[in-house]
This record gives structure tokens, sequence and C-alpha cells, in this order.
């Protein structure tokens, strides 16, 4: 029998209304547990809010203002309601669930209505991403509104959820992977790194079902499947480095820049985002490099994608970004912001993982097999001195630092460790989600030019607000910024205006201060906006933990006031 949508809606309504994790992990096994095998990974992904399996190209490409129009037509409430239950809530599903409760016009519709089920809803939101081209809006708004149609106040609340992007029940992809170990009886290692190879979890779950472990120990790397890459720790210094990494270790100039998966069969190239996208069109150079130099048949390699000037030198990092935007007018654009590629790991060549590898010998196989493509520059050595001359060069040479990574270390795609680390010269900038903007002053008084910063909190997936800003944008990208963050607008109190948490920016500071103006108790002093981040999501966001983290290591060198 078919699974409904309903029942999905209750058990996250369920993880939403607990914090115990041994609890979260064994409620969503118990369902995973009786779905039939073609629900399982629609399923998982929509439980961690996706549309779409994690590796998938497509996009739903629906704007707030077209979800919200369409809530009201198909409520009839004044969206007065919406805007009081957000800001009881904070929340846009919960919202959303208010609007739909106190809806005359919805309760007299269901009565003739019949059941969402899993499927089907995975099979509208296909329709929706795939309605492209003339009159796609149009057709877009009647699939949105059929599907919404059919929905109660609770699966409303969730779908709205999947449709943002913004699950906030606390489960995350690790609980996921015990879930599913829990569910179909296989040991938690085999699933987390048949995870890492495949990418997603939810298709990991399929062949956990209906093939057992025997099944999982079989799954290999796919050309043009990208995976989640491995990330880095911060350091302070590069004596704490070499203290961690107990010997030599690989340093290497960490590029401002984008981080790229190139993935290559035969004459074919396709280059992915760190954010997992097929960027693949807008870098038609970097396309036509991989495929002169990269000799092998086949290949999985990472990299680093830079803007340069006439000079070579490297550029700032949202003029990359312009490039990773744009899918029209690419050579006018690649005349205007050329690029070069830089390469670092391989991952996959020709039917072999390397991913177990130790990392100096898949940076040895790399160099052999990538022709004139330069690698990023390396320096092996156990000595401070000459670590520390080495990021002096790089920064420099306008680079960012350096990462250092551990010369016996495998790679281990989507996970963060020690066995990578970044070293900044500077106070560590922090990545956050502007959740609230407000207008400007003077000639800034139709922009949204006012930012209120905010860190995902990792034990809820809540955002907490620790500082504002107007400082770090040009006019051109405040009357951007501004568009974007209208079309994500829930909500507006006189000159305020509160989005759904989606635009993640770098921000740097000069402290990490104790304030009572905001719930977490922090504040960053003298906030201001690096760059935008739009390579990546706010699950990628800073945690409210890492800036504690930041906040308590102050005193390693500094005292506290006596009240502390």
């Amino acid at each position: 029998m078919p699974t409904s949508f309903k029942a999905l809606a209750e058990l996250c309504e369920k993880l939403e209304a607990t914090r115990k994790r041994l609890l979260m992990i064994d409620m969503v096994a118990d369902f995973l547990k009786n779905l039939d095998s073609q629900e399982v990974e629609p399923a998982v992904s929509m439980i961690l809010g996706r549309a779409f399996p994690k590796w998938s190209q497509q996009t739903l490409e629906v704007s707030w203002t077209t979800l919200s129009e369409i809530i009201k037509r198909i409520t009839g409430i004044e969206w007065k309601v919406f805007s009081e239950a957000f800001g009881e809530t904070g929340d846009v599903g919960s919202a959303i669930k208010t609007v739909f409760e106190r809806s005359k016009v919805r309760r007299q519709a269901t009565l003739f209505e019949r059941t969402l089920t899993v499927a089907e809803v995975r099979r509208s939101l296909e329709a929706i991403a795939e309605t492209t081209g003339f009159g796609s809006r149009e057709k877009k708004d009647r699939l949105i509104e059929a599907l919404l149609s059919l929905a109660s106040p609770l699966e409303a609340k969730y779908l709205i959820k999947i449709f943002v992007g913004e699950m906030r029940t606390g489960f995350h992809e690790g609980l996921m992977e015990q879930a599913v170990a829990d569910a179909f009886q296989i040991p938690l290692d085999a699933v987390q790194k048949s995870s890492m190879t495949l990418g997603d979890i939810g298709e990991v779950a399929v062949m956990a079902k209906t093939e057992g472990e025997e099944g999982l120990s079989k799954i290999r790397f796919k050309i043009f499947r990208p995976v989640g890459l491995m990330l880095a720790q911060m350091a302070d210094r590069i004596a704490e480095v070499l203290d961690e990494h107990e010997g030599k270790t690989a340093f290497e100039y960490k590029l401002d820049g984008a981080r790229v998966q190139i993935h290559k069969l035969g004459d074919e190239v396709k280059i992915f985002s760190r954010r997992l996208t097929d960027v693949t069109e807008s870098l038609p150079e970097i396309v036509e490099t991989a495929r002169k130099n990269i000799v092998a048949k086949e290949a999985i390699l990472e990299g680093e994608v830079i803007a340069v000037d006439d000079r070579g030198y490297p550029i700032p990092f949202q003029h990359l970004m312009r490039r990773f935007r744009r899918v029209h007018a690419i050579e006018g654009a690649a005349e205007r912001i050329p690029t070069r590629l830089y390469l670092f790991d391989i991952l996959y060549l020709n039917g072999d993982s390397l991913v177990p590898l130790p990392y100096a010998q898949r940076r040895q196989i790399l160099k052999e097999n990538v022709g004139k493509i330069s690698l990023t520059k390396q320096l092996v050595t156990d000595k401070l001195e000459d670590a520390e001359q080495f990021l002096k060069e790089a920064i420099d040479a306008g680079h960012e630092g350096l990462m250092a990574k551990k010369l016996d270390s495998p790679y281990t795609p989507g996970i963060r460790g020690k066995r990578w680390l970044k070293i900044k010269p500077v106070l560590e900038p922090l990545d956050l989600v502007i959740v609230t903007a407000e207008y400007g002053y003077g000639r800034r008084h139709e922009w949204l030019s006012d930012y209120y910063l905010a860190a995902r909190d990792a034990e809820t997936g809540d955002f907490l607000p620790v500082g504002k800003t107007f400082k770090g944008l040009t006019d051109a990208e405040i009357i951007e910024m501004t568009k974007r963050l209208k079309e994500l607008a829930t909500k507006e109190e006189h000159r305020r205006v509160f989005v759904i948490p989606t635009i993640v920016v770098e921000v740097t500071y000069n402290e990490v201060q104790k304030s009572p103006k905001y719930k977490c108790g922090m504040a960053l002093r003298f906030a201001r906006i690096n760059r935008i981040r739009d390579d990546k999501t706010a699950e990628e966001a800073d945690t409210i933990q890492r800036v504690k983290e930041i906040y308590e290591k102050q005193f390693l060198k500094k005292g506290r006031y006596k009240t502390e």
C-alpha cells in the first residue's frame, strides 16, 4: 500500500518535537522499514528537506513570492495571519500550517480530496522542476497550486519546508546514516562509506533495503555523479598544525577561488561546484584545459578555479562568482573575467578509487596524469620557520593563506576533520546567513542595506543572530541583494524585512563579545561583509557552537571580566 505523505509529515513533526537523538534515529528507522523500495529515496530526501537527491541537478526554481501568492489564492486568508504566526514561531512552515488551519476555504475543500502519497509528491516536484521555457511560470503556478490544494495544514507545513529547503527538525544526514543502518541491519561504517562514495544517503538507503550489505560493498564512484568534498578545520598557528600532524606536512597555497570537482569520461568533461551544481557551461575554457591535458579515460579530480587579471594576479572572489552564475554570453564574460585552474587531488582513475590511498601518493598520481595543468604550490616540511616563510609568500602572492594536509591521510568525502587544516593569518572569517534586512538611509533609503547575520545552531537547526552590519558591499551588490531578499521576504515591519535564511555571506569582525541584545548571548564587534558566498548553502554556514569556540579562544591571550 502506498505510503501517505501525511505519515511522513507526522514523522517530521515528531522529530521537531524532540532533541533525543537515539529516539529520532529509532523513529526514522521504523518509518524506513515499512516503505516500498521506490519510496525510500524520495522519503529520505524529503525528511532531510530536499526535493531531490543531493547529487541531482534538478531545481524547483520557485521564489517565495510565487509560493506566498499561491497560498493566498488557495486559502483566501489575509496575509497578516501569516505575518503574525511567523512573528511568533520564526518558522515558515509552522506559519503556513496556521494559515491553512484558519482557512474556511480549505476546510470546505478537504471534504472532496484524495490522499497525497510520498510518490505522488515526488512526481509533482519533478514536474515542477521540468517545467521550463515560454509560459513556464504559469505552468509551475498551476502545478504548485494543484499540489498544495490537496494538502492538509500539517502536510502544507512540510511541503513548504521542502520547497524552501529549510526543514529545521534537527535530524541531519549523519543521523540519517544511523537510521538507515538500523532499519536494514547493516553496519554503520558500511553505510557511511557508501554514502561518501555515492554522495547521497537516499540512494544508499534504497540499495540497503533491496540488496543489503553485499549490495553496498559493490558501490563505486560514478562518473558525472558529484561526490561530497573532504573538508578542513581551522588552525590558528602553523605550530599547532605541526603538532597535530606529528611530523612533515604538505603545506599548499589556499587560493581565493572556487573549489571545483572535475569529471572526465573519454572526451566529455563536466565541472561541479562546491555545492555539487553542474557549472560546465559557465567555464568553457576550464573544460577545454581539462580535455586537452588529462590523459586518463576516466577520472575525478579536485581543484580550485581563480579569476585573474591580465598579469595573472588573483582578483576578488565575487568577480569569479559572476562567471559561475552566468549561462548566457559566456565568451564575453570569459574575456572580461579570465579564469585559471589549479588542481590539488584525484579521487578516481580509470576504474579505481584512490580515496583510501595516502595524500602524498594521490598527489603524485595527480601530477602524472594532468599534463600542463598547474598544481597548487606545495611545500612539504616539518620546520616551523620554513612553513611560516611559505605562508608569507602565499599572502604576498594575493592568496588567503595555507592548507595543511597530513601526508598519510585518506580522502574522506563529506567529512570535516583535522587531517586537513586551513591557516589564515587574520581572525577567522565566519560564513553567516542573512535572516533580516533593513532599508538604509539617505541615498540607500530604497535599498535593503543593513543586514542581520545569523549562525546555525548545530543542535536545533535554528539560525541565531550574532550581529548586524551595513558595511562591505558595493552599491551594485546592495541593489542585487535587495532584489534577492525581497523574493525571500516572509514579513515586513516598518523598515525591516524578515527573510527565509538562504543567502550566505563571509563576515570579518574584530572580536566576539558578550551581548544581551541577542538570544545567543554573543555579538560580533565591527562586523563587515567580506564577500557573498553563493557557493555555500545555509546548511554549510558556521555554527553558533563555532562562534562560542572563537569567543573562548580569545581568552588564551587576554583576561576576562570578573563577571564572566
